[in-house]
């Protein structure tokens, strides 16, 4: 079964501002609240072929994970596919303009859990939906109030 997780959030700042904040894997700590640390695989700037590797902590255990960039348009969507980690993620986040002069971005992650994992999808998707919800909501927070 596969992983298909959805999110947005409406910010009141700039599609400049929150591309470039959220895009930026550096700031992942601030309003990722299961991501402990980042290191760069590839010298920045962000671009096609950049990699990253993240560790966070989820549903109780330690995840390491090395993610590639593959696709970027600066101010509009992020791609990201693991290349190493607990299973095939990917992870894309999109921002839009709203009438008001705010952004919507969008998170999506999506993959496909192998073995054991593969049963325990909906739990999976789930969790992600949660964490992914309250990421948000720290990173609206975090470009509204800062």
């Amino acid at each position: 079964m596969a992983v298909d997780v959805l999110t947005d959030v409406v910010i009141n700042r700039s599609r400049e501002l929150v591309a470039a904040y959220s895009a930026d894997p550096g700031h992942a700590p601030a309003w990722y609240s299961r991501i402990h640390s980042v290191t760069w695989e590839t010298e920045p700037p962000l671009r096609v072929g950049s990699r990253m590797t993240f560790v966070a902590h989820f549903l109780g255990g330690r995840l390491t994970y090395t993610y590639e960039v593959a696709d970027y348009a600066p101010g509009l969507r992020l791609v990201m596919r693991a290349v190493t980690g607990p299973f095939p993620m990917e992870t894309t986040y999109t921002w839009a303009d709203t009438s008001e002069g705010g952004t919507r971005m969008t998170l999506r992650n999506r993959g496909e859990p192998r073995g054991l994992r593969r049963l325990a999808a909906p739990v999976l998707e789930a969790a992600i939906r949660r964490a992914n919800r309250a990421d948000l909501a720290r990173l609206k927070e975090l470009l509204e109030t800062g």
